[in-house]
């Protein structure tokens, strides 16, 4: 295989601090050099004048739905989805059948993507929230942290436990933090749109009550609490304070909770009915600050693909979900253009600071390393066509709308495992 140059585009490593133009040398699968790089007949020469070349994007929050659900998606067509959206890992949420509740579910997933997958282990047996699963056990087979995803963890009897293990074991305990007390029948954000819509809503006040639980408990356990999916202007202030009280915590928010709001849902699409819901435009205001501050540390997509019938009926008995990969950079690009975050902030919370929670050596293109880079146009404006979508699910309340930021190609240990249609054919 030839060396590959990646020539004269604006490199971005968040990790190593660099924000300049040049070129990124790529022989055998690894970084080999960067900077003011002379092309050589040897060199396979790729030209991405105008573009962004930056780390593989890591995303710590996915559903792959394999096994048990590959109606939604299988491990290869989520991974393939992901390739095209610039990510180059992925860590996949265990509420598969059977769940990720032991090690034989855990070695399943491994190795069936084509970039890497790093599997979540449940936090109780089954997801039922009865009883703890072997943490140790699962932490040994490789889980990168524990989640109920798609549940809370019920109590705060056994988060305090798995709190008390995830100390000791240095992996975070992941909740998705739901009073399902207070959200039990509700389709979307309790608020304007839930009443115009005569829709049961889904206060924010369930998400803070156990986000504030699990504040607690972490603060006592010295615990690692990593919040998915913050979607509220509380959620955010407790956070804060819950971090500047030493609090040992990370937090994510996604793409669609960034930029979209509850008024998606009128005409009672579908396709925005996500859990937690999308809320407010002061919310979204919120999680952004919060993003730029670093009281968010990253943004996680929440990918979470349904099939077409899983959509395409009455509202209140659609599936929560949104199939985010292949729309999430373009999203959050609308975040850049309209200078609510820089640039720079953006990419280290898509590949720096979530590879910072996996402690890994990932989100970096430090010489030396495997060769995991995003290349994306800034400014390339495309149109949300879901039939286009790798992605088994085609479920997103973007679909048909223009968005202005387009992954290009993406390369995982060296190889490209997705390219634009513009660079197909040639052949590298």
């Amino acid at each position: 295989m030839k060396s590959l140059l990646i020539e004269k585009g604006r490199i971005i490593d968040p990790s190593q601090g660099i924000d300049g133009m040049g070129s990124l040398l790529i022989t055998d699968g690894k970084i080999v050099g960067w900077g003011a790089i002379s092309p050589k007949p040897e060199y396979d020469v790729l030209p991405v004048w105008g573009m962004i070349v930056c780390p593989g994007f890591v995303d710590l929050h996915c559903h792959l739905r394999q096994p048990g659900y590959e109606n939604k998606e299988t491990i290869a067509t989520g991974t393939r989805a992901a390739a095209k959206g610039g990510f180059t890992t992925v860590c996949c949420m265990p509420n598969t059948n059977p769940p990720l509740d032991s090690r034989e579910a855990v070695d399943y997933i491994k190795a069936k993507g084509v970039i890497r997958v790093l599997p979540i282990g449940c936090v109780t047996i089954g997801r039922k929230g009865e009883e703890l699963v072997d943490m140790v056990k699962l932490a040994g087979a490789g889980v990168i942290g524990f989640s109920d995803d798609g549940a809370p963890v019920k109590t705060a009897k056994l988060m305090r436990r798995a709190l008390e293990y995830s100390r000791a074991l240095n992996l975070p305990v992941i909740d998705h933090c739901e009073d399902t007390t207070l959200t039990e029948g509700g389709q979307i954000n309790d608020g304007m749109v839930s009443r115009e819509l005569k829709l049961p809503g889904m206060p924010a006040v369930a998400e803070e009550k156990i986000v504030a639980r699990d504040l607690d408990l972490a603060a006592s356990t010295g615990g690692w609490l990593h919040i998915a999916h913050v979607s509220t202007v509380g959620s955010v202030e407790l956070i804060c304070q819950a971090k500047k009280s030493g609090v040992r915590l990370t937090a994510e928010a996604t793409p669609h909770h960034l930029t979209l709001t509850e008024m998606e849902a009128i005409g009672y699409n579908t396709n925005a009915k996500v859990s937690p819901p999308l809320r407010t435009p002061d919310d979204n205001k919120a999680l952004v600050q919060g993003l730029k501050e670093g009281v968010i540390d990253i943004i996680a997509t929440d990918h979470a693909p349904h099939a077409a019938s899983d959509k395409n009926c009455e509202f209140v008995r659609a599936a929560f979900g949104i199939s985010v990969f292949e729309t999430a950079l373009g999203s959050l690009m609308s975040l850049v253009h309209e200078d609510k975050i820089d640039l720079k902030t953006l990419i280290a919370r898509l590949t720096r600071d979530p590879a910072k929670i996996l402690n890994k050596g990932l989100g970096t293109l430090k010489i030396g390393v495997p060769a995991d880079v995003t290349i994306f146009d800034p400014n390339r404006e495309w149109l949300v066509d879901t039939q286009k979508f790798v992605s088994k699910g085609k479920n997103t309340p973007l679909a048909g709308k223009t968005l202005k930021g387009k992954v290009m190609a993406t390369i995982y240990n060296g190889n490209f495992v997705y390219r634009d249609e513009i660079w197909q054919r040639k052949q590298f």
